[in-house]
């Protein structure tokens, strides 16, 4: 039998002499219960934003990324594709040449980031789920063609197939001199294509990215046997990670190698530092709150002096006195923080299943904000509210531990 915990719940349950302590355990209460919701609540929300970037990304990401350490571009050749292809788990592997280029489109013109891919591409990307005009291939009847963000369509109003208006890419025309010459006719390379379809993943990609079939690419750049990376497709069979470092030490040092994760590394640290500071301001928030727990605390064990008189009288130790009124803020926190919890754990799953709250913008990539919850941080704002229950309890309970009434009977 925990005889200090029977004696801490029977004062949490019992009526105050003084109701200004039960105002104040209540006050105590309901702020835990309201800081712990909040801090699930917005843990949940970045978790799901964090889910929302993954997923928009995936839909044009490899599951590996191969470039080079040095320089934007490496010398291809079989004998380093068939290095790849012997790693268990590869799949696919897609050659890729990207570089920024000039789109010119009657009397518009824009710099995007022309993406030329081999016609292997889409059987790893999903990126053809995200079209919403035309066509997703590159080659067709023999005719070559361009995807098109939707925000580069809109920037420049192109129409699709268009044969008498194609679309023309301009790309400085290596003359082996440090200086580019003025003269347009002999400055830049310029090739025309037809744009066959419009993708809408995600605005930074929107507005700036094209694809175009990997010849395309290579003779508007001239870049012959040279390609900016590779992307690989990984089998469902093998873990990413494992044939990630496989691919690694196939190739050396010479090449690097990317995860999903790796190839947005800054965005994805950026949602997760916000994430670790926000849990801070709500932490400190919480213990802002928790203080109630200590007032209340030290004007009951004002409240309760005659019952330690009694109970060291008959023997109790300053152990058990200390104990009492460690358990009594622990169960005050602890029935906030589990209402807290579970008002927070409902209104996130009903945010999941019914999305009442909205994005508010009509070009919204998901009608509603998203959320995610995670096991880890519950537990992690379970740990935070027992480290606070115990800072802002001890002292009263010392307090009372320390005093000696048995003389006062």
């Amino acid at each position: 039998m925990n005889v200090p915990f029977l004696i801490a719940r029977r004062y949490f349950l019992s009526k105050k002499k003084r109701n200004i302590i039960s105002i104040i355990s209540n006050i105590s209460m309901v702020g835990v219960a309201v800081g712990t919701m909040a801090l699930i609540i917005v843990l949940s929300v970045f978790n799901g934003l964090e889910d929302l970037v993954r997923s928009l990304y995936g839909k044009s990401d490899p599951d590996l990324k191969i470039a080079a350490v040095a320089g934007k571009s490496f010398e291809m050749n079989e004998q380093l594709l068939n290095r790849i292809r012997q790693v268990p788990g590869v799949a696919i592997v897609t050659e890729v040449i990207e570089d920024n280029a000039l789109l010119r489109y009657h009397d518009r013109q824009m710099v995007v980031k022309m993406k030329g891919v081999s016609e292997n591409f889409f059987a790893q990307s999903n990126i053809d789920s995200a079209l919403v005009q035309g066509d997703h291939r590159l080659v067709k009847d023999g005719a070559e063609y361009a995807l098109v963000g939707a925000g580069v369509q809109h920037e420049l109003s192109i129409a699709l197939d268009n044969r008498l208006s194609p679309l023309q890419l301009l790309y400085p025309r290596n003359t082996g001199k440090r200086t580019l010459s003025f003269n347009p006719e002999t400055a830049f390379n310029e090739q025309p294509i037809l744009a066959g379809g419009v993708f809408l993943i995600e605005q930074q990609i929107d507005d700036s990215y094209i694809f175009v079939p990997l010849n395309f690419a290579q003779t508007l750049l001239n870049y012959g046997s040279r390609r900016t990376s590779l992307e690989v497709k990984v089998s469902e069979s093998r873990e990413i990670d494992q044939v990630q470092e496989e691919v690694k030490k196939a190739l050396g040092p010479k090449f690097s190698v990317f995860n999903s994760d790796e190839q947005h590394v800054s965005l994805l640290k950026a949602i997760k530092v916000e994430k670790m500071f926000v849990f801070i301001t709500f932490a400190f928030i919480l213990l802002i709150a928790s203080l109630n727990i200590f007032f209340s605390l030290s004007m009951l064990v004002i409240d309760k002096r005659k019952d330690v008189a009694v109970l060291q009288a008959m023997g109790a130790t300053s152990h058990t006195i200390r104990n009492i009124f460690l358990f009594e803020g622990a169960i005050v926190a602890q029935v906030g923080a589990i209402t807290g919890l579970v008002l927070g754990v409902t209104i996130c799953w009903l945010q999941q299943t019914f999305g009442l709250v909205s994005m508010g913008m009509a070009t919204a990539v998901v009608d509603s904000y998203p959320v995610k919850m995670q096991a880890a941080d519950i537990a992690l704002t379970g740990l935070a509210i027992v480290f606070i229950t115990i800072a802002v309890s001890i002292r009263p309970a010392l307090a009372a531990s320390r005093l000696d009434l048995r003389d006062n009977l």
